[in-house]
C-alpha cells in the first residue's frame, strides 16, 4: 500500500502541474485546490490516525483525500467555475479521471469501492445509503477533512455583514439544526450563515475541535448581522457543539 501511495502521490503532483497557466485568474484558481488537495490529504490520514485505524486504513484514508478533488482541475480548465450547478459534479468527473489510472488495480477490490464510494459522496448533500459500514466511515472522514480545510480556504473571504441579511428560510433552517437549499442563496450573509450550518454535518468530536481552536466559528458569527433569530440559532450551535465535543 505504501508503495501505491507513493506512486499516486507523484502522479498526482504531475498531473496538476499540467493545468498551471500564464493566466493569473486560472493559475490562481488551480494552486487554490493544490493547496486544498495537499491539506485534505494530510488531514484525512490524521482523522484515521485518531480514530486507531488500521496502517493500511489510514493509507486508504490519505489516497482518498489525495483523489477527493482530481475531478477539480478539469473543471476549472473547462468551464472556468468551481460551480458544480454551472459546469458537472467534480465529484463524479473525478472518477472519470480515476478510472484511466492503472495503478488503481493495485487495489483490493473492496478498498476501490470504498475510495469510490467515499469520493463520490464528497461533495454530496447527504451520503448515499448504505450498509456497509466501512463504505460509510471512510465517506465521513473525507467529509470532515474536507470541511475542515474548507473552513481555511474561505477564512481570507470573510468580510462583516453588508446589510443585505440572510433569508428567513435560512435562518429558520439555522434555529433548527437543518440543512438547506444551496440554490437559494441570495446574499452574502446567506452564504456565511451556510457555513455555520455546515456544523450541524460534522461528524467527529476530533474535526469539530479543530474547527473551533482555529476561531473559525466565532470569525464567521461576527461578520453576521446581529437579529434576534440570528442570536437564537448561535446560542442552539453553541449548546450543540459543546455537545459534540464531549463525543
Amino acid at each position: 500500500m505504501e508503495t501505491v501511495l507513493q506512486t499516486m502521490h507523484k502522479w498526482v503532483q504531475e498531473y496538476i502541474r499540467t493545468f498551471y497557466s500564464d493566466d493569473i485568474e486560472i493559475q490562481r484558481a488551480i494552486v487554490l485546490k493544490e493547496e486544498h488537495t495537499q491539506q485534505v490529504t494530510v488531514l484525512s490520514r490524521e482523522l484515521a490516525k485518531h480514530l486507531k485505524l488500521s496502517v493500511h486504513d489510514q493509507i486508504l484514508a490519505e489516497m482518498i483525500g489525495l483523489f477527493h478533488d482530481i475531478g477539480r482541475f478539469k473543471q476549472f480548465t473547462l468551464y472556468r467555475t468551481f460551480n458544480d450547478a454551472l459546469s458537472e459534479n467534480h465529484a463524479l468527473l473525478g472518477l472519470k479521471v480515476i478510472a484511466e489510472l492503472d495503478f488503481f488495480q493495485e487495489l483490493s477490490e473492496a478498498d476501490l469501492s470504498i475510495l469510490h464510494f467515499a469520493i463520490a459522496n464528497h461533495n454530496a448533500k447527504l451520503i448515499t445509503a448504505t450498509d456497509n459500514s466501512r463504505q460509510l466511515l471512510f465517506a465521513k472522514i473525507i467529509r470532515d477533512a474536507d470541511k475542515l480545510d474548507i473552513y481555511r480556504v474561505l477564512e481570507p473571504f470573510l468580510q462583516p455583514s453588508d446589510g443585505t441579511g440572510c433569508n428567513e428560510m435560512f435562518l429558520q433552517s439555522f434555529i433548527h439544526g437543518r440543512q438547506c437549499d444551496y440554490a437559494q442563496i441570495k446574499t452574502y450573509d446567506d452564504r456565511k450563515l451556510v457555513r455555520l450550518m455546515w456544523l450541524y454535518n460534522i461528524y467527529f468530536s476530533w474535526t469539530m475541535l479543530k474547527i473551533v481552536e482555529r476561531g473559525y466559528v466565532d470569525k464567521i458569527i461576527d461578520c453576521l448581522p446581529k437579529t434576534p433569530l440570528m442570536e437564537q440559532g448561535v446560542k442552539n450551535l453553541k449548546a450543540y457543539i459543546k455537545a459534540k465535543l464531549k463525543e
